[in-house]
């Protein structure tokens, strides 16, 4: 609920405070007189496009803040809370506006966006009247306010948990078909790159293994003759001659008077040495021997694999892992039919959940439509359009997460004329009418919105003004509605009365706000019936409607 609504050095205010009530608040006053600039303020301060040029003449700058109650459940706290902006029952908004253009706003003290702004507006403010294109007269809001009144937020609910369950399905199908589409490009590649990774079937390390046994089998070739050479020698020459002097010093050595002892001791011990070089020769030379087709395999082999990792860009070592890759695309090409069998079957189920749920939907926006136009015709007669048709229009339309139909109001001025839009086909008095028959019967959970009324009684009078002033203190009951107006019946019901007027001083025109008690209201409104000269009657007649309250 709107509480407090205070102004400084916007166009002809300077300084303006306002205190609003509970139930139905009226604002009367002379054609000019800035009933406008009050709303022009208060969109300002809940960031709605408006006039371009704000603040007032000579000011550095304009201000307006405004002071909202919220309920425990209010709406606007989630978005205060989204915003990471302070939360408590009272919300204060204030916005200035410098002379050359610059704007910032505040909630609860601290700085915020326009955006943050106009997301708070959408929850404690309705603005109805003839120019107005974010209410009853925008179609684009029509399928909510027809689902609100119809209760059908849990199918609503159920709708849109299938649509988002729907186009998960769908994203899965459409990815799964992308793969199976890029893999099938190089099936052909896929399979002759494992046929062919399979027949030489690389493991990890072997490109090292076979360079080695390869440079031994190199180095063999080169080698081989010398230690041949050698172990001749030291088979043959070396072994007989030390042989041969161990014989002559052992038949002499008897006569030698144990001189020879140690010579042959030693000659002894490097025969044993000889033998141990020549077996480890002999060993040697074995391990040199290998057939030359030998190392045309090995190297056969080495060149092989590395031909293949240069023709994959990988290295050698990786050639094995590579081969596991290519292999899983390959069952996953194999394999992928079936998953997109399965998740095509899935598609179809999700899409029938949605179908169902959303003709459940549709159903109870045919049936809730009837219901509507019902109650909104029956609206219409006391205020004298009992000849006009309201028209809720269900049509077909693109599936989506608030399901397969649009929905607009249409009105129908004259018996046998076709329907059509609210703000086209409507007069400015007959739209006012139309737009409060349909706001008495929309009205619903949402009496914790502020509801204006711009001049909504323009162009009726009589019977029919008092019938729409009934209705808006009927619509007052239990939440807050403010009302712009000219009607003098429609001012008798209000349960608060202001009067807007204009005034001169030291040559500049100024605007104010005054709050009137029951004898200044009987003056207005006898105004408003007579004209600027009040007279007895007119105040008799103002004094009678205040007494029909």
């Amino acid at each position: 609920m709107l509480r407090a609504l205070d102004i400084r050095d916007l166009l002809i205010i300077d300084h303006l405070e306002l205190t609003f009530q509970p139930g139905l608040n009226v604002l009367t006053g002379e054609t000019g007189a800035g009933k406008s600039i009050l709303l022009d303020s208060l969109g300002f301060v809940l960031g709605w496009r408006g006039r371009a040029a704000l603040v007032r003449q000579g000011a550095a700058q304009g201000e307006v803040m405004a002071e909202f109650e919220l309920s425990p459940g209010h709406a606007a706290r989630a978005v205060l809370e989204e915003a990471g902006l302070p939360v408590s029952d009272s919300l204060i908004l204030r916005r200035v506006n410098t002379a050359d253009g610059r704007k910032t706003a505040w909630v609860n003290d601290r700085r915020c966006s326009g955006e943050v702004l106009r997301a708070l507006s959408e929850t404690l403010l309705e603005l109805h009247g003839q120019h107005d294109d974010r209410g009853l007269l925008n179609p684009r809001g029509h399928r909510a306010m027809l689902d609100t009144f119809a209760g059908a937020a849990p199918l609503l609910q159920e709708v849109r948990t299938a649509w988002t369950a729907t186009a998960k399905a769908r994203k899965a199908v459409e990815s799964t078909r992308r793969a199976l589409e890029a893999v099938r490009a190089e099936e052909e590649f896929l399979r002759h790159s494992v046929a062919e990774l399979d027949q030489l079937n690389p493991e990890p390390g072997e490109d090292e293994s076979l360079d080695a046994h390869r440079r031994q089998m190199q180095a063999a070739e080169r080698i081989r003759g010398d230690i041949a050479r050698a172990y001749g020698l030291l088979s043959e020459g070396a072994e007989g001659a030390m042989g041969e002097a161990q014989r002559w010093l052992e038949a002499v050595a008897g006569d030698a008077d144990d001189g020879l002892d140690a010579p042959l001791a030693a000659l002894g011990r490097a025969m044993i040495e000889l033998g141990e070089a020549q077996d480890g020769v002999e060993r040697f030379l074995e391990g040199l021997e290998f057939n030359t087709s030998d190392l045309e395999d090995c190297e056969e082999r080495l060149f092989a694999i590395r031909a293949l990792a240069r023709k994959h860009n990988v290295q050698p070592d990786d050639l094995a892992r590579y081969a596991e890759t290519l292999r899983d695309k390959l069952q996953a090409l194999d394999a992928g039919d079936q998953d997109l069998a399965d998740q095509e079957k899935a598609l179809r189920a999700a899409e029938a959940t949605y179908a169902t749920a959303a003709e459940r939907l549709s159903a109870r926006r045919r049936d809730s439509a009837a219901t509507l136009d019902a109650a909104v015709m029956a609206e219409l007669a006391p205020l004298k359009m009992e000849r006009a048709v309201f028209e809720t229009l269900i049509t077909p339309t693109e599936a989506g997460p608030d399901g397969v139909d649009g929905v607009a109001f249409a009105v129908a001025t004259n018996p046998g004329a076709p329907a059509g839009p609210l703000n086209k086909i409507a007069s400015g008095g007959e739209l006012s009418r139309f737009l409060l028959a349909l706001k008495v019967c929309l009205r619903g959970d949402d009496d914790a919105k502020t509801l204006i009324f711009d001049e909504i009684d323009r162009g009726v009078g009589g019977a029919t003004a008092d019938a729409v002033g009934r209705r808006l203190r009927a619509l007052a009951e239990g939440s807050q509605v403010l009302v712009v107006t000219h009607s003098p019946q429609v001012a008798a019901q209000g349960a608060y009365h202001w009067r807007v007027q204009k005034s001169v001083q030291a040559g500049v025109t100024l605007s104010d706000v005054v709050a009137l008690d029951r004898e200044e209201r009987i003056d207005e409104i006898a105004r408003m019936v007579s004209g600027d000269r009040i007279t007895p009657e007119a105040r008799a007649a103002a004094g009678a409607l205040l007494l029909q309250e």
